[in-house]
């Protein structure tokens, strides 16, 4: 979604707000046009203001898609040099910017850059601080900073996202990934370091089956001083940063988040592969980060014989009040056939 369409939407719900319960159906009829999925995003907006308070007392989520759409990074055609990095190719865009092929003429090895919006330069600088720290065979390799871009590890293969399109995953296989997965934020959790917006579509399996978590954009340093592992980050309360169907409920509220974010996000990404189908979803953003407020996982699709220690599992992951969740992955390590997950 485009800023100025979200800058429309919102012109029309405070319109809304401003009328008359009876005349808003008119109002919004005339004001959408024949535009329904505008009319949808209008009217999830809507029914999640239950007391006609001002965008500032809302929770956090009823903004969402201005909260979770960045600001474009600047296209760069194939040839563009960036110091000793030569774009050769536009791989994808992601929340901070657009990632893309580039041939490091020192080295003479292939890499992947993402270039960020002027908008997103600190957070940029803050992802590098905490890619850096972390060194682990299942996290994609920081190799340097630029100005407004980072040079990171070229990984090939498909990304999980791709793979659970095709179906559900094997109980078997979608264990051996799991295991996997876990590895790299139980590392960064180490080092006290929180991703944030794990996901399919950050995960990338390469063709000798190895897992990659590929993107640490979102990820944030906690709080050193913490007294315990536990301990809330800084997190801005009222901030969302993350994917709609993968953020845990505290994150979608805007409240202060800490390691059990990932674990839920873990858990949502675990049970998407047994499935197939996303554990919360909805027509528009502002929808899905209702479900993950207030309605139960669905996990009906989970299969059948699926041992009742890996449901128990993804029960605890999946727990909306965070001090009821799995509070690390490695204490849920008893529940993987063979114990502790590797990669």
């Amino acid at each position: 979604m485009t800023q100025q369409r979200w800058a429309k939407i919102e012109e029309i719900y405070f319109g809304a707000l401003s009328q008359p319960a009876q005349e808003r159906p008119a109002y919004l009829e005339a004001a959408c046009s024949h535009d329904s999925a505008m009319r949808r995003e209008v009217d999830s907006l809507l029914a999640q203001d239950h007391s006609g308070a001002g965008p500032l007392d809302r929770p956090a989520w009823a903004d969402a898609e201005a909260l979770l759409t960045p600001a474009a990074a600047p296209e760069m055609p194939p040839g563009t040099r960036l110091g000793p990095y030569e774009i050769t190719g536009l791989l994808g865009q992601g929340g901070m910017g657009r990632v893309y092929a580039a041939h490091d003429s020192r080295l003479g090895r292939s890499v992947a850059l993402k270039v960020a919006s002027t908008e997103f330069g600190d957070r940029f600088r803050q992802e590098a601080r905490a890619v850096a720290a972390l060194n682990h065979p299942n996290i994609c390799t920081l190799y340097d900073v630029g100005p407004n871009y980072l040079v990171m590890e070229l990984v090939e293969g498909p990304t999980l996202a791709e793979r659970i399109r095709k179906g559900p995953i094997p109980p078997a296989e979608s264990i051996e990934i799991a295991r996997q997965i876990a590895e790299a934020p139980e590392a960064a959790h180490e080092r006290v370091v929180v991703h944030r917006d794990l996901k399919p579509g950050n995960i990338k399996i390469k063709p000798d089956g190895k897992v990659k978590v590929i993107d640490f954009g979102l990820a944030k340093a906690t709080d050193p001083a913490s007294p315990a592992p536990g301990t809330p980050s800084v997190s801005l309360p009222g901030t969302i940063m993350g994917t709609a169907a993968y953020m845990a409920p505290e994150q979608a509220a805007g409240k202060p988040i800490d390691r059990r974010v990932d674990i839920w996000s873990f858990g949502g990404v675990f049970a998407e592969m047994l499935s197939g189908q996303k554990v919360f979803s909805g027509e528009t953003i502002s929808e899905t980060l209702a479900a993950v407020m207030k309605d139960s996982p669905r996990l009906d699709g989970l299969p059948s014989d699926l041992p009742t220690a890996l449901r128990k599992l993804l029960g605890r992951c999946l727990e909306k009040d965070p001090r009821k969740r799995l509070r690390d992955i490695d204490r849920g390590s008893q529940s993987y056939p063979g114990g502790r997950p590797r990669g």
